[in-house]
């Protein structure tokens, strides 16, 4: 749900269950005040208050952490893969005619692929399509390996070229797993509802006074999503704001293109 739901829209949304969640508060602590000495549950309510605030701000700590240490794995591996690939091109023109111009075609298309991979944003058609033509490309390649090892089975650069397409097909398989490895759902759940608690407690003890502090609740409010809407956003490396960087694979997909000219 969340990981295909529009940014703006989850923020807007998280905001008005906060606000609902204030005036809930509110409307409970005005009901329910006491009409006899009140100071020992305003004191009861403000240690709540404090373990509650206190609370969520673990769980946004620990969950932003998650969300920024995958975040930091996928940025690695578009690194890691593009070095893959540029050993493999490298180590291709080592293999004998024609295998070597062989290879290096199907890899610059490779590139190509793994590029549209990152294109594609959530399009299942087109994540799809970009995993089968990376999917063919591999298969090629692995063919291309297969009859150079063939030709001649004791050759050292041909090993080479298949240690390095191996490390490509590697961290292909890598880079998969990462994309689809979001902080669990069930944390975002539980974030959601520890916030509404602790709104909800917040604004509860300003109801025993009769004093709403409309705006400085407003504007925790709006912090804490805030914080959500961030933790979303570095968690879904194909939308919003903070977005994976391609830069290694759009600067090897360039200088492939300079050797082929």
């Amino acid at each position: 749900m969340f990981w295909q739901t529009d940014l703006t829209l989850l923020f807007v949304l998280i905001v008005i269950a906060f606000v609902a969640a204030l005036e809930l508060g509110f409307r409970l602590g005005v009901c329910f005040r006491p009409t006899a000495n009140a100071d020992p549950e305003r004191t009861h309510i403000a240690s709540i208050q404090a373990s509650a605030l206190g609370l969520l701000a673990l769980l946004l700590g620990f969950t932003f952490a998650m969300a920024v240490a995958r975040s930091d794995e996928r940025r690695v591996l578009v690194l890691e893969e593009a070095n893959a690939i540029g050993t493999a091109v490298l180590r291709a023109q080592l293999l004998p005619t024609p295998y070597d111009q062989t290879a290096a075609n199907y890899l610059k298309s490779h590139v190509d692929a793994r590029l549209a991979f990152f294109e594609a944003g959530i399009d299942p058609s087109r994540l799809s399509a970009a995993e089968q033509r990376a999917a063919t490309t591999e298969a090629q390649l692995w063919s291309v390996a297969r009859d150079a090892a063939a030709a001649d089975p004791k050759s050292i650069p041909t090993g080479l070229f298949i240690e390095a397409l191996n490390a490509v097909i590697d961290v292909h398989e890598k880079r998969r797993v990462a994309f689809n490895n979001h902080v669990p759902e069930a944390a975002i759940y539980l974030l959601v509802f520890v916030s509404m608690a602790a709104l909800t407690v917040t604004s509860y003890r300003g109801g025993l006074v009769r004093r709403r502090h409309f705006w400085s609740n407003l504007t925790l409010a709006v912090l804490i999503a805030m914080v959500l809407a961030a933790i979303l956003d570095i968690d879904r490396p194909r939308r919003g704001l903070i977005q994976v960087n391609q830069d290694s694979l759009v600067r090897l997909k360039a200088s492939l293109s300079d050797e082929k000219k």
